[in-house]
């Protein structure tokens, strides 16, 4: 508790903050730990100081900490020598050790925050602990988006910008990739789509670096017929053959809002492919209604379509609860007969027709005309399921002739339509890159919806 806290509750008690301090001591129980026993403490947090290093916050659960010795992270295994170590108050102020139930800070001198993990246990290097404090697991992306530079030369800028932020977020993981539209760029795992928003906003502000985010997806698990297992972060590497199933994330998404809403909620929930567990009324007014949801279905513009049924009186919180299995496919896109990976999508079979119809229409929007016709497809492996043309660019061949004999006419149709054909069998689509971005952004379609 801040002193600035104290003494507001204080005022407000009419307690004086001596009574008020007495008054904590006696109803908060005491912090409970063995005092002989191996130090264990835990990291609740740690930040990165650009002169110091990492700075590691702990509670120390048993025994002690102190100064000048050699500590062991029990999840990696790494040895480190306190260097310094100390409490709040509020201000940092070093002691010579932390004792059981005291919460300070420690200080080794390492430069990668990846080594002082949240949850992770601290003891002794030399007859140290062998059993580490309960609850410690690794943070697991739950979402992934490509990062893009706009301009090309900006990826080594881009790569450096990763690196920094990540010295101040252990959560954030990422990998190079490459895109044949979008050229080099990396993969990046979030926690979830606030973490991709504030990532994404500090490389922009803080490094002045214009990005291109491609739409959210998370990662899939496949199982051939023949027994192979697959992990599908991007729809380019969704394999082919026989599949047997595909396993999606599900989370279990909490939604408070006035109960004159309930009946759009529950449209909006079984749309997506939710299925109810409960609902209560918290009071008259409001209700809690609990559903389980694919987090595939949350990650685009569920919580923007939340609010807007809601007139923005309805909160959303989830957790993920393993997976489940589920009709998904790969629906790609031909554009002349050839297919364009960076336009790949997953998406579930029954949705499958609706995505590629507009798709298939956003291209033709988006695509100039060639000078000959081009077929945009949609298509679920060999099946097509959606298709727009886009006509060809045709000079007006029959503009020098004034009347006369049709057959003049028809022939000068009949040269310009085998000219077209000849061309469509050895011509290419010219593909514009605001094409690719406008589809494959983030912006348009799911921009905005982490935040909440």
């Amino acid at each position: 508790m801040r002193p600035s806290d104290v003494l507001r509750v204080s005022a407000k008690t009419g307690m004086g903050v001596e009574a008020l301090l007495d008054r904590v001591v006696r109803e908060v129980p005491a912090p409970v730990g063995v005092k002989d026993a191996p130090a264990r403490a835990m990291i609740f947090d740690s930040v990165y100081d650009s002169y110091r290093g990492v700075v590691t916050y702990v509670r120390v659960v048993d025994g002690q900490l102190n100064k000048r010795e050699r500590i062991r992270m029990m999840s990696t295994g790494a040895t480190h020598e306190l260097l310094e170590i100390g409490t709040n108050s509020p201000e940092m102020l070093a002691a010579d050790g932390l004792g059981v139930g005291e919460v300070g800070y420690l200080i080794t001198g390492v430069k990668d925050v990846r080594q002082s993990k949240v949850g992770d246990t601290i003891t002794q290097q030399t007859k140290g602990a062998t059993e580490p404090l309960g609850g410690y697991k690794d943070p697991k992306p739950m979402v992934f988006s490509g990062l893009y530079p706009l301009d090309g030369s900006d990826y080594p800028e881009l790569r450096d910008a990763l690196d920094k932020l990540q010295l101040n977020d252990a959560a954030l993981v990422y990998e190079p990739e490459t895109s044949a539209a979008l050229g080099f760029g990396f993969r990046v795992g979030f926690l979830g789509l606030l973490h991709l928003d504030v990532i994404r906003e500090r490389l922009e502000r803080e490094f002045g670096l214009d990005l291109i985010a491609t739409a959210p997806n998370v990662v899939y698990r496949v199982v051939m017929e023949d027994g192979t297992e697959h992990t599908v972060t991007n729809p380019s590497e969704f394999p082919e053959g026989k599949i047997s199933d595909v396993h999606e994330p599900v989370v279990r998404a909490t939604i408070l809002a006035p109960s004159e809403f309930i009946g759009s909620i529950m449209e909006l929930c079984q749309n997506r492919r939710g299925v109810m567990l409960g609902m209560d009324y918290l009071s008259e007014d409001r209700v809690e209604i609990r559903y389980t949801l694919p987090l595939a279905e949350i990650v685009f513009d569920f919580f923007d379509q939340l609010k807007s049924k809601t007139r923005g009186y309805a909160s959303l919180d989830y957790e993920p609860t393993g997976e489940q299995g589920a009709q998904l496919v790969k629906v790609d896109i031909l554009l002349h007969g050839d297919k364009v990976d960076a336009f790949s999508a997953i998406t579930h079979r029954d949705q499958a027709y609706a995505y590629g119809v507009r798709l298939v229409a956003k291209l033709k929007e988006l695509i100039p005309r060639q000078a000959f016709e081009v077929p945009v497809q949609a298509a679920i492996g060999s099946r097509v399921i959606a298709r727009e043309t886009i006509r060809a660019i045709r000079k007006d061949v029959l503009a020098k002739c004034y009347g006369g004999d049709i057959s003049r006419k028809r022939k000068l149709l009949e040269k310009q339509k085998e000219g077209k054909k000849r061309m469509k069998m050895v011509g290419s689509v010219e593909v514009p890159q605001e094409a690719f971005i406008a589809v494959l952004s983030s912006d348009d379609s799911a921009g905005g919806k982490a935040k909440k």
